[in-house]
Order: C-alpha cells, then sequence, then structure tokens
C-alpha cells in the first residue's frame, strides 16, 4: 500500500526517491557545466526547498554558496495569488549569479515577484531552479531553466512539500488522491 494519510486527506505515491534524486542529479550536472569558473549563490525558498536545496547542493560541483528567504502564498491546498514575504535576504547579491532554488512552481507568482526582487538587486544572473513546475497552472510567462518534473495541477506533499505544515518530512511525493479533492 503506497497511501499516506496527512490530516484529514490521503495522498497516493507520485514520485518515488529514486525518482526524484535521479532528476537532482541531471540538474546538478547541467548547473556544474553551465556554471564552471563561477561561484553561484543559490537562494532556497523556504519552508518547502529546504530538501530540494540540501540534495541539490551536493549534486552540484561548482564553488557556491547558499542562502535563504521566505515567501509565501499557499493556504491549505490551495494558492491564495498573493505572495507574502516572510524572511528577506541579508547577503549581497550585486554582481553575483544567482540561482533561485524553489520546490514547485503552480502559478508562478512567487517566483514572478521573487525575479522582479532580485533583479532590482544589480545580480549578474538570475535562473530558476524547481524541482516541480505545473506548466498548467501557471498565470505568468516564466522561464524555469532548471526542472525535475512537468506534473499536472494536482496537489502534492512530501519531500519538502506540505499540507498545512505537515507531510515534508517523506522521502518521496505523494499526490491528493481523485477521490478527495
Amino acid at each position: 500500500m503506497n497511501d499516506i494519510t496527512v490530516h484529514d486527506k490521503t495522498f497516493q505515491l507520485f514520485l518515488s526517491e529514486t525518482e526524484i534524486q535521479t532528476a537532482i542529479n541531471r540538474i546538478g550536472q547541467q548547473i556544474t557545466v553551465d556554471y564552471k569558473g563561477r561561484t553561484p549563490l543559490f537562494i532556497g525558498v523556504l519552508n518547502g526547498a529546504f530538501m530540494f536545496c540540501s540534495d541539490l547542493m551536493k549534486a552540484v560541483d561548482v564553488s557556491c554558496e547558499i542562502t535563504f528567504v521566505r515567501l509565501s502564498s499557499y493556504t491549505g491546498t490551495k494558492s491564495t495569488g498573493e505572495v507574502r514575504t516572510i524572511m528577506s535576504l541579508q547577503e549581497e547579491v550585486a554582481g553575483r549569479d544567482i540561482i533561485l532554488v524553489e520546490d514547485i512552481v503552480d502559478t508562478g507568482l512567487t517566483m514572478q515577484k521573487a525575479l522582479k526582487y532580485f533583479h532590482t538587486l544589480n545580480p549578474n544572473s538570475v535562473e530558476i531552479a524547481s524541482l516541480l513546475v505545473k506548466p498548467d497552472a501557471l498565470q505568468c510567462e516564466l522561464d524555469v531553466k532548471y526542472r525535475g518534473f512537468d506534473i499536472p495541477e494536482k496537489f502534492v506533499v512530501g519531500y519538502g512539500l506540505d499540507y498545512d505544515g505537515y507531510g515534508r518530512n517523506f522521502k518521496d511525493i505523494y499526490q491528493l488522491k481523485l477521490d478527495q479533492v
């Protein structure tokens, strides 16, 4: 049985730990090639991207740094469409190559706001790395250069992704069962 229950919802296995790690290694190899001879600053978007950031850093073989910001746009299983900055950046980014690391790009509004903000800080470059992207949910043009998986518009938990704060600790990613929508 591959179902889990988080709060009042039942989820079924969607992506295994092995599939996730394979995708992260692929992204890490591409970043290693693209940033050879440079020192990118990875900026992880908390809380969801913490696991992806950790594993991505292990898969990248270039000199690099990491820091975190905290942005939020979710309540329960739905994006509110409004992005709140809860914890802001302390590091200097002018002239730096930045890679924004996100667990999931859903509507794209969080990343759109983050990109707009980071561009005002005069970085050398800004790219997005996201483990998951929901192309059918995007509400804006967004270039996610480094992506693990394009997924359907279903709610997912595990591997850092949560449902009202719970479910982040699973090694696999689970999607909400059809009868639970």
